[in-house]
């Protein structure tokens, strides 16, 4: 416990002031964020720097004549800002709102109730904005994530696993070309049958603008309209109601039977098939070609493995890290998922081919 505001300690000065430093440094990743962004979400960034200007101010009158000597945020903080100032994107989104997860004031009682209500909700905030950019990004993103973590699990496991049989380096090589050619068209082909097929499902479940041109001359007293938001999932007492509405001469001309809501268009999240394909393709080559690498250099039975294993274990943790930062949860914890599932299906590959090469030897 701390003691009261009019008799602080050193530590209590010290903390004070790094909470200063640390509301400026965030009012600015804001604004900075803010910078980049237009019309509502340049507006939200702007009062959620308000907000943090209001915290900034509660450490100013504490302090009072003892600020002291201007400090820095914290380094997370000043990471958070670089980015901003730089990028902008989601992934700056998304460490904003790990930055908000982590406030102290709920368990500091010199900071106020309403000020730790304001970082908690702050969080849903910045999640809110995040979730936007990553519905944008979705559809290639995922697809471009999932390629290069198949190209790089399979192809080392594969790689690894005919070189544990004793082969030649050359049919290693051969072989982890062919897989990665192979792995690449068909996770490409797939990726496009795949994302074609939804965007299709999702036409057929949009409304038909051309049933607009049937609205004027509906039977009002049987209104049979009311049967499609009935089938939309509206109560009947909701679905008479807002047919209703429709069928009001002054407003046909204002309603349609495919209005769009504010949320975002299913065909955005889904992404289109020939980017989806090409992401797919293209990522889990660059995914395949790395357990590759120390053969196409010359390297010889173990060593080429253990080159191989580390290499492709330093991109797991770099992609279990990106996906961890955009959904918002532990970099590390989603970077160490990722490099036990690849190594633990390269083990497996690697044992079997030992045993295959242990029988036909």
């Amino acid at each position: 416990m701390s003691s009261t505001p009019n008799t602080p300690t050193a530590a209590d000065l010290r903390r004070w002031r790094q909470y200063l430093a640390d509301e400026k440094a965030e009012a600015a990743v804001y604004r900075d964020l803010a910078g980049r962004r237009v019309g509502e979400e340049r507006e939200i960034l702007l009062a959620l720097a308000d907000a943090e200007g209001r915290h900034e101010q509660h450490w100013f009158e504490l302090l009072g004549d003892q600020v002291g000597k201007a400090r820095r945020g914290d380094l997370r903080t000043r990471l958070l800002g670089f980015l901003a100032r730089r990028f902008g994107s989601v992934f700056v989104l998304a460490l904003a709102q790990r930055a908000e997860v982590r406030s102290p004031y709920e368990s500091d009682s010199d900071a106020t109730a309403a000020m730790a209500a304001d970082e908690r909700i702050h969080v849903e905030v910045v999640r809110g904005l995040a979730e936007r950019g990553r519905n944008r990004l979705s559809g290639t993103f995922r697809a471009a994530v999932f390629g290069a973590n198949d190209g790089l699990v399979s192809n080392l496991a594969l790689v690894i696993g005919i070189s544990a049989s004793g082969v030649p380096n050359q049919v290693v090589l051969i072989t982890g070309l062919a897989g990665l050619l192979a792995g690449a068209l068909s996770m490409g082909a797939g990726e496009y049958v795949s994302v074609r097929s939804q965007r299709e499902l999702l036409e057929a479940s949009t409304p038909d603008p051309a049933s607009n041109s049937a609205l004027p001359n509906l039977d009002v007293d049987a209104n049979e309209l009311a049967l499609v938001y009935r089938a939309r999932g509206m109560t009947p007492e909701a679905a008479a109601a807002r047919a209703a509405a429709m069928l009001d001469t002054n407003n046909l001309r204002d309603h349609s039977l495919a209005e769009k809501d504010a949320r975002v268009d299913g065909h955005e999240l889904v992404g289109t098939g020939f980017g989806a394909a090409i992401s797919s393709f293209c990522f889990f080559a660059s995914g395949a070609v790395i357990p590759v690498l120390p053969y196409l250099f010359g390297l010889q039975s173990i060593a080429a493995v253990l080159v191989a294993a580390v290499l492709v274990g330093l991109a797991l943790l770099g992609t279990g890290a990106v996906v961890g930062l955009l959904s918002g949860g532990s970099p590390l914890r989603r970077a160490l998922r990722q490099l036990g599932i690849g190594y633990g299906a390269a083990a497996v590959t690697y044992l079997l081919g030992l045993l295959f090469g242990t029988s036909t030897g």
